[in-house]
């Protein structure tokens, strides 16, 4: 039976980003700056509210949730990430639990005013489950921000991830035909910027694009796909980290999320539970 999400190890990347190492290289920098720009957008969704981060990563950004949430659950798959999160962000309000990915969550039934999914989509396998439980633990009316890369800057068509852990990425109109069963209301918007900002992760994304090809295509099974980017990633290697950080004279300002932005690195969904009867 497939794992609910893939996991991996608590390390200094845009898929479990860790604060200290934001300003490492410019990349890194516009990474985090994204992440960042995700939690501002959804400050107005939690606040007051009942939170759940499905997927928290390293903490930070449930941290920050809670400045202004009633109370913040966040839960991800990752016993390290979880750890790292209960040191570095004690709050009264905030709780950081590990989940089993093939289980309920562990919460009653209509437990939750908002819950915020930022950047895990692209890793689940089990999307109705995932989706499914979401539904379950949103009171009705609740709200579903949900933030996933937009493939349609990242990949050729037909292409997959070359990202090692995403499982899929969706375009706009897929992602919204996914949602839509589950939710009435669902709102699809697209995160973009200054140009000069933004186009620092166009060009890392086309060259990992082209990098990849053809073992990212659907011709070679899924697990040769792994395989292959694993060992892509071993030779490559992660950079030694500076003594000193890098400054940077931009923030998070410069990033941009609404209706029909182009060109579109994530998007970015509303979406509002179903109201009884």
């Amino acid at each position: 039976m497939m794992s609910l999400v893939t996991t991996m190890k608590l390390e200094p990347t845009g898929e479990r980003m860790i604060v200290e190492h934001y300003k490492s290289s410019i990349e890194d920098y516009v990474i985090y700056l994204m992440h960042i720009a995700t939690y501002r957008f959804a400050e107005p969704f939690v606040q007051n509210k009942r939170v759940l981060d499905y997927g928290c990563g390293s903490g930070y950004g449930s941290a920050r949730m809670a400045v202004t949430a009633a109370s913040v659950d966040a839960v991800d798959v990752s016993d390290d990430a979880i750890k790292h999160a209960r040191q570095q962000f004690p709050r009264q309000n905030l709780r950081f639990s590990s989940i089993d990915p093939m289980a309920p969550l562990p919460f009653p039934d209509g437990s939750f005013d908002t819950v915020l999914s930022f950047q895990v989509f692209e890793h689940v396998a089990d999307v109705d489950h995932y989706i499914g439980e979401i539904r379950r633990v949103l009171t009705p009316g609740g709200m579903l921000v949900l933030v996933t890369p937009d493939r349609s800057t990242r990949l050729f068509p037909l292409q997959r991830p070359w990202n090692r852990w995403h499982i899929k990425e969706y375009s706009a109109s897929s992602l919204a035909s996914t949602l839509r069963p589950f939710f009435p209301e669902v709102l699809v918007q697209a995160m973009s910027g200054r140009r000069d900002v933004i186009d620092v992760e166009l060009r890392r994304c086309n060259k990992l694009k082209w990098m990849t090809l053809p073992f990212t295509l659907p011709i070679f099974p899924d697990s040769l796909r792994v395989k292959l980017l694993n060992m892509v990633h071993s030779l490559r290697g992660r950079p030694e980290a500076k003594s000193a950080p890098l400054e940077f004279d931009f923030d998070e300002s410069v990033i941009q999320i609404g209706p029909k932005l182009r060109p579109s690195l994530n998007l970015v969904v509303i979406a509002r539970n179903g109201l009884p009867g």
